[in-house]
């Protein structure tokens, strides 16, 4: 496969969705969870999409539950735990894993494009974020230290 074009995912409502649907958008693509210290940064994904998304932006979020268990609840507590703490309007994805054996194909595509540090594919905690411009490619892994607001400077690169 040679873009995320290529792939399905499934919302929150259980529903499929073609990454076809998000063509020729620059996408910021993160691995969630509710209950991780940085958990917080769903409020910076919030104000970065509010900032960019009439220009082509959108923020795909992906729970998921392999880094300390921080993301134990349902699809519906999950979005409804969203909701009520940080209102947030941009995409949300069924939980899913990022690693191992039945880690979702997209994340398996988006590790092997965009290795971690030392050259690992693995996703290393919860809040990486992946940088996609508008052909389907995967520009840059950013790992959960980075903040949603550190990145602002390569989404407006990849929006020009």
């Amino acid at each position: 496969m040679s873009a995320i074009y290529d792939y399905s995912v499934t919302n929150n409502k259980g529903e499929t969705v073609p990454m076809l649907n998000y063509q020729n958008k620059v996408l910021l693509i993160v691995n969630t969870a509710s209950a991780c210290g940085f958990t917080p940064q769903y409020a910076g994904l919030q104000d970065l999409y509010e900032k960019y998304k009439d220009k082509g932006f959108e923020v795909l979020a992906f729970p998921c539950n392999q880094f300390g268990k921080q993301e134990s609840g349902t699809d519906e507590e999950i979005k409804g735990f969203c909701d009520l703490n940080f209102n947030i309007s941009f995409d949300l994805f069924s939980k899913i894993d990022v690693n191992g054996d039945n880690a979702d194909p997209l994340f398996t595509y988006m590790k092997n494009e965009a290795k971690g540090l030392l050259g690992s594919k693995r996703i290393k905690w919860n809040f990486t974020k992946f940088l996609i411009n508008k052909d389907g490619k995967v520009l840059k892994r950013y790992s959960s230290m980075v903040k949603p607001e550190q990145i602002e400077g390569d989404i407006k690169n990849a929006l020009a």
